[in-house]
């Protein structure tokens, strides 16, 4: 991956008003990093942001879906209704990295940006609330628990986020160490993955190793069905739509003279295309119902989806794209075909109304800051809390008439 700074940020572009706040997001987003909590568990982010919020006289409702907050801002003219979602958890990592804002919970990191949304949708609460003269309607801005598992954001569409008052719109953005610093991924249609799980236990017959006619061996047939797994996506799904089916797990065996009992796999399926739900999850079944019937063998089957694609709406993918065209160097700043087979669950409002989801690029590899989400060393280029404000901004002023 080359992360070469490719198109810097136009710093003119930045609002003089959004630039003097960058000391504070840093300091914000780096307080957050010290202190990581997994999902549902956002007790001590939550009340900072809170803190906050009280601090700036925003209304805010808390204690939703267990940790979340939804932050409502009213502007000075009637418009229309946009959401602004940022999630707040973390990982259950620990940190390898030496800085002076290195986490402080031992075994928790965030390590996928979380703490830069959070710090981000804090930045964008503060200058709508101070500039409610720039703006249409009103903005909901949603501090969503739990998005690394087991999933807030159903919970909280739940609870009612989206209503009272009704949202018209959603936008959202995820820091992106898979883009150089100065680049916005934005692309109408599939994003992000589903991401579909499965456990499966195969229930043989165990026995000396001696005498395999006596068995049934699990290994055995767990090996037919990781082989003929890899067959779906190859000779089932059409070469035109991308689709991944991953075993993770294999377990089986005590002793190496012994035919395993059982043996037990697991694993994920991603897909874009919202048509191949069920789809994949019934293959995996008949593959696994055929060769353990072939062997004499029984299994257990455990199959359920995590999250479905993210599909951004064109209108909204058409605005978010207008202000990202607005803010860098060239065109080559917007990535129009950013695609991840990793799933997230914005997508579950985005089944629910328009909206756009959108990677901000936050590598920069000549400071080493372009390790990958999820490592213990993962850390961006905090140039881009600026900067994803100002988008934010912009999107919130072209939203009612765009």
């Amino acid at each position: 991956m080359n992360n070469t700074l490719l198109t810097p940020i136009k710093s003119s572009e930045i609002r003089p008003a959004i630039a003097k706040l960058q000391t504070q997001l840093v300091h914000w987003r780096r307080k957050l990093h010290q202190y990581p909590e997994l999902g549902f568990k956002e007790v001590l982010t939550a009340d900072f942001i809170a803190e906050k919020l009280n601090d700036w006289g925003i209304e805010y409702q808390t204690s939703i879906a267990k940790t979340g907050i939804v932050a409502t801002i009213k502007s000075h003219h009637q418009g229309k209704v946009l959401a602004i979602r940022a999630d707040m958890d973390a990982l259950p990592i620990q940190e390898e990295n030496e800085v002076s804002y290195c986490s402080k919970h031992d075994g928790l990191m965030h390590a996928c940006g979380h703490d830069g949304h959070t710090a981000i949708a804090l930045g964008i609460a503060y200058y709508l609330a101070h500039n409610r003269d720039k703006f249409q309607g009103i903005v909901k801005i949603i501090f969503q628990p739990a998005e690394e598992g087991p999933g807030g954001a159903k919970p909280i569409i739940e609870a009612g986020v989206l209503q009272n008052p009704e949202v018209d719109a959603i936008i959202g953005l995820h820091l992106w160490n898979n883009l150089p610093l100065g680049t916005i991924g934005v692309r109408e249609g599939a994003l992000m993955a589903a991401v579909e799980c499965f456990k499966c236990e195969i229930l043989g017959k165990g026995g000396h190793g001696a005498i395999p006619n006596q068995t049934i061996d699990s290994i055995v047939v767990g090996s037919h069905i990781v082989n003929a797994l890899q067959t779906i996506v190859s000779r089932n799904i059409s070469p035109i739509d991308s689709a991944v089916v991953t075993v993770g797990t294999f377990h089986s065996g005590t002793a190496l003279n012994v035919i395993a009992d059982t043996a037990k796999i697991s694993g994920t399926v991603r897909y874009f295309n919202p048509t191949l739900e069920k789809y994949i999850g019934e293959r995996i079944e008949a593959i696994i119902s055929g060769i353990c019937q072939s062997h004499g063998a029984k299994y257990k089957l455990d199959y359920w989806q995590l999250y479905p694609p993210v599909i951004n709406h064109p209108r909204i993918t058409q605005l978010v794209k207008s202000v990202a065209l607005e803010i860098v160097e060239t065109p080559l700043g917007v990535v129009p075909e950013c695609q991840t087979m990793g799933g997230e669950d914005m997508s579950f409002f985005l089944q629910e109304i328009p909206g756009c989801y959108f990677f901000l690029g936050s590598a920069n590899a000549q400071k080493g800051l372009d390790y990958p989400h999820h490592h213990p060393r993962f850390d961006f280029d905090e140039t881009a809390l600026s900067l994803g404000v100002e988008i934010f901004a912009r999107c919130v002023e072209k939203f009612t008439n765009f």
